[in-house]
């Protein structure tokens, strides 16, 4: 039997055996387990799982000091970080708590018996019921807030959906951890037991994804990685739902009068967002169009004289550390044959990077140029005219953001910038940076292929529609109808007879 190490990626040690690699028949139990808890956590109401997500936050919040301890040993995330992302995951259990007093995610609707234009209608009443026990796979670069008790987990949860978690190799002792506080929690609140389970190692993570009790799966990481967990569903008798968060480019325009106006100020800053997290972030900007001439040269240099000082950054793993070697590597060879690379170094030490910045002209942009490459490094392209940045644009793959950075008064060039990037992105940044993604009731964190494959969010209260499915009852007396769909019930928002209430 594999053990499963817990690795410091600082020295590349490890630091203790966490578990061993979850069988076959374990994984089997786990699931059964959460097949038989998916009525019991549907039974207990939208009151009753909002009570469960408010404990599940304050049990996490009682163990800050230990879990931000163990996750920054595993990931080197420092513990400023981690602390906020803590705070950040046990905000959206909460919130997901809001989610449910509110009701409005049930879409509930009614459509009384009646006459109509097509002849007589029936009694039609609809709305969202839990999809069944869910597979969340925990992300490398977060942690808390897309891994064990993160998003997806808080979303599934509160859709009334068991979770069972895939740990991620990187941190499973922090993954391990948490899974045993949330359960706990959980027992102590009164959801039944099979709301959480947890399973370690490679091969579990497809024995989840093939289980019939599994009805969706939640997934950050490598569009590699998301290939082969499709290929385990395309296999199964029924396929289900996957949705997955991938790889993204995150392009950013500096129009010329953001550049006249506020270069120094756009190139730190920049440097600062692509740098953040190590450019371990989904959202890391790792293209920057910069128009040529004096001004735009100000903003290259301020990026440059920005990450001068930088140390060499641990990275999560090893792996992630090889393909930012090879990433960079190929992103020098294929620049220097326009404008040369330039950089403030390469990997120090094996486990460690260095930020980079690579330059290349938007009307010859490489195809290495237009591929995520995770880690702390970007390309400048410069553009002398907006037909050559159109080109470019236009030839991007799709992201989770687009960013322009606009002059004062400047409207003309955004408003085209907006209209060409809006059908291949899921946010559009103003003046800002992308790897801020907040948790709220109009985010939306997803995009067209490969930045997602899916058009629901992971980020904010809709990422609930994902563990749902529709279900409509016709002429179904009341006593046999959910409450939220009895004439009586006025305390969620509802759709009767085509009126919103």
């Amino acid at each position: 039997m594999t053990s499963v190490p817990s690795i410091d990626p600082r020295t590349g040690e490890t630091t203790g055996i966490v578990a061993d690699e979850t069988t076959p028949e374990r994984v089997d139990e786990i699931c059964s387990t959460a097949l038989a808890a998916a009525g019991p956590l549907e039974d207990l109401g939208r009151a009753g799982r909002a009570a469960l997500l408010d404990d599940l936050a304050a049990a996490l919040e009682a163990d800050r000091e230990r879990i931000v301890e163990v996750a920054d040993r595993e990931t080197a995330l420092g513990t400023a970080r981690l602390n906020g992302e803590l705070t950040r995951t046990c905000y959206q259990l909460r919130l997901f708590g809001e989610v449910l007093r509110d009701g409005g995610y049930l879409e509930a609707t009614i459509d009384h018996a009646g006459d109509t234009p097509m002849g007589p209608r029936p009694d039609l009443r609809r709305m969202l019921v839990p999809i069944g026990p869910v597979a969340v796979f925990g992300a490398s670069n977060f942690p808390l807030a897309f891994s064990v008790p993160g998003g997806d987990t808080a979303s599934a949860i509160a859709a009334g959906s068991p979770v069972v978690l895939k740990a991620h190799h990187s941190h499973p002792a922090t993954s391990q951890l948490c899974y045993e506080i949330l359960a706990e929690a959980a027992q102590k609140s009164g959801a039944p037991a099979g709301t959480f389970g947890i399973v370690h190692g490679l091969q579990a993570g497809a024995d989840l994804v093939a289980h019939p009790a599994i009805r969706a799966v939640g997934f950050t990481g490598s569009v590699n990685g998301a290939r082969a967990l499709l290929a385990i569903i395309e296999k199964r008798p029924e396929p289900i739902p996957f949705y997955g968060e991938l790889s993204s480019l995150n392009p950013v325009v500096v129009t010329p009068g953001a550049a006249a106006d506020r270069a120094e100020s756009i190139g730190a800053d920049f440097a600062a967002s692509f740098t953040l997290g190590a450019g371990q972030f989904c959202t890391k900007p790792g293209l920057l169009f910069v128009p040529t001439g004096p001004d735009g040269d100000r903003v290259v240099t301020a990026i440059q004289d920005a990450i001068a000082g930088l140390e060499p950054m641990t990275m999560l793993n090893a792996g992630i550390a090889a393909a930012y070697e090879q990433g960079t590597t190929a992103l020098r060879a294929a620049t220097a044959a326009e404008t040369g690379p330039q950089t403030t170094g390469t990997v120090a030490q094996p486990g460690r990077a260095t930020p980079q910045v690579f330059l290349a002209t938007a009307g010859e942009l490489p195809p290495e140029a237009t591929e995520e490459c995770f880690g702390p490094v970007t390309v400048v392209a410069r553009w002398s005219d907006e037909a050559e940045l159109f080109a470019a644009v236009d030839r991007l793959p799709p992201s989770l953001t687009a960013t322009v950075h606009r002059g004062p008064g400047e409207t003309v060039l955004p408003a085209e910038l907006t209209r060409r990037f809006r059908p291949h992105t899921g946010r559009l940044v103003y003046d800002g940076y992308p790897t801020g993604v907040a948790v709220a009731w109009a985010q939306h964190h997803g995009g067209p292929w490969p930045a997602t494959n899916t058009q629901h969010t992971s980020v904010g209260t809709t990422a609930i529609r994902r563990f749902l499915r529709p279900v409509t009852w016709q002429n179904a007396p009341a006593e046999l109808l959910p409450a939220e769909l009895r004439d009586e019930f006025d305390r969620v928002p509802r759709r009767v007879d085509g009126v919103l209430h």
